[in-house]
């Protein structure tokens, strides 16, 4: 299992939430096999999403997906701000 572990800060949560619910099937069809939504209990304006994938390859091409078509398209990632870190993790 490889996780794919996401932190960003957003200019309006709940605008962020629906362009991310938007994707859902994208997400799927990549491989997605579970997923999670944080936010730290006092900021929010920032996000932290991690999505588990069975093999590492198929999280590195959503990677890929997203910091080529998702992230650099405001209509598509239009609450984003600055730029996402992102980082493929895998249990010890």
């Amino acid at each position: 299992m490889t996780t794919l572990h996401i932190e960003h800060a957003v200019t309006d949560l709940a605008t962020w939430q629906a362009a991310f619910d938007r994707f859902g099937e994208l997400r799927a069809a990549a491989g997605v096999t579970a997923q999670r939504v944080l936010r730290p209990t006092d900021d929010d304006h920032y996000v932290v999403v991690q999505l588990d994938f069975d093999e590492r390859a198929q999280a590195a091409a959503f990677l890929q997906t997203l910091r080529t078509a998702i992230w650099l398209n405001p209509s598509a990632a239009p609450a984003l701000h600055g730029e996402p870190r992102a980082t493929l993790l895998e249990p010890v």
